[in-house]
């Protein structure tokens, strides 16, 4: 399956979550065994010679990717979640996303120095969301190998926001 034929399954939803924001639904995205086992397929190929440790994965979309490429690669992985959501000692990082201010945590003990880690998530928009985990991650000592993503918004620039790391996203919306 290619990257077009990927893109084509991913619709937006216009004033969702609030009026004036457009919302990529992946859900035909995950329907289709095809376009989801190819977009594993791309991703890990990337790192399957790197041999991650964890893949640490973002709340809640980044959950299935990350899942399926830990799966693949044959590592455990790391939940990060909205606060207070995680029943453990954690830390936490705040952020303004395109619509507003969250806050990320990670459990206190889910990394350590020196393991290596992909971060993972649905949706690159202004880079908030994943610039908060790269500090739980930092701070935990771990280092990052990439960070993957299924769609870039590139007109908000999130990119830049990150770009420290090796990013790879499989849809650039320009």
């Amino acid at each position: 399956m290619s990257i077009q034929s990927i893109s084509s399954l991913i619709r937006d939803i216009k004033d969702f979550p609030k009026p004036g924001i457009i919302f990529k639904d992946i859900t035909p995205v995950l329907k289709s065994p095809e376009a989801f086992s190819e977009i594993i397929d791309i991703m890990s190929k990337r790192y399957l010679k790197l041999k991650p440790d964890y893949v640490v994965a973002i709340e809640s979309r980044g959950f299935i990717f990350g899942s399926a490429l830990a799966y693949r690669l044959g590592c455990g992985i790391v939940p990060v979640r909205k606060k207070g959501k995680l029943p453990y000692s954690t830390i936490e990082a705040s952020y303004e996303l395109e619509y507003g201010k969250a806050t990320v945590e990670i459990h206190s003990d889910a990394l350590k120095k020196g393991d290596k880690v992909i971060l993972i998530d649905d949706l690159l928009a202004t880079g908030g969301t994943a610039g908060a985990a790269i500090k739980l991650i930092e701070k935990l000592g771990s280092e990052i190998l990439g960070i993957e993503f299924l769609i870039e918004l590139a007109f908000l620039k999130g990119r830049y926001n990150l770009s420290n790391y090796p990013i790879n996203s499989i849809v650039v919306v320009e």
